[in-house]
């Protein structure tokens, strides 16, 4: 297989509908072992609509160069009450990936 599975998480901030579902928020990613770029994406928030925008902002970005620009494309685009909370998922899934790729 050319790809790895990895999820980061952080707490989700209280009063939004994926609250009452999950305690924390989960961003996935699939992503290609020998340039780092991701395959495929997606949360745990609560609509469609919002996992399919996060889904798009992080396709095919390398992780190989850093997390800044889709950091950039979150705070920037994702305008939620979760903006944080995916933010710091995604540091979470980058120091994941980078423990897997020094292991």
């Amino acid at each position: 297989m050319k790809t790895v599975f990895i999820a980061g998480h952080a707490r989700l901030p209280s009063g939004m509908a994926a609250k009452s579902i999950y305690d924390t928020l989960t961003i996935t990613a699939e992503i290609d072992k020998k340039y780092g770029v991701i395959v495929n994406a997606g949360c745990t928030l609560a609509t469609i609509h919002g996992r399919e925008f996060v889904q798009q902002l992080l396709r095919g970005h390398s992780l190989q160069d850093g997390i800044s620009e889709p950091e950039k494309k979150l705070r920037e685009h994702y305008l939620g009450k979760a903006g944080n909370a995916l933010v710091s998922a995604l540091h979470d899934l980058y120091k994941q990936y980078e423990a897997h790729k020094n292991s």
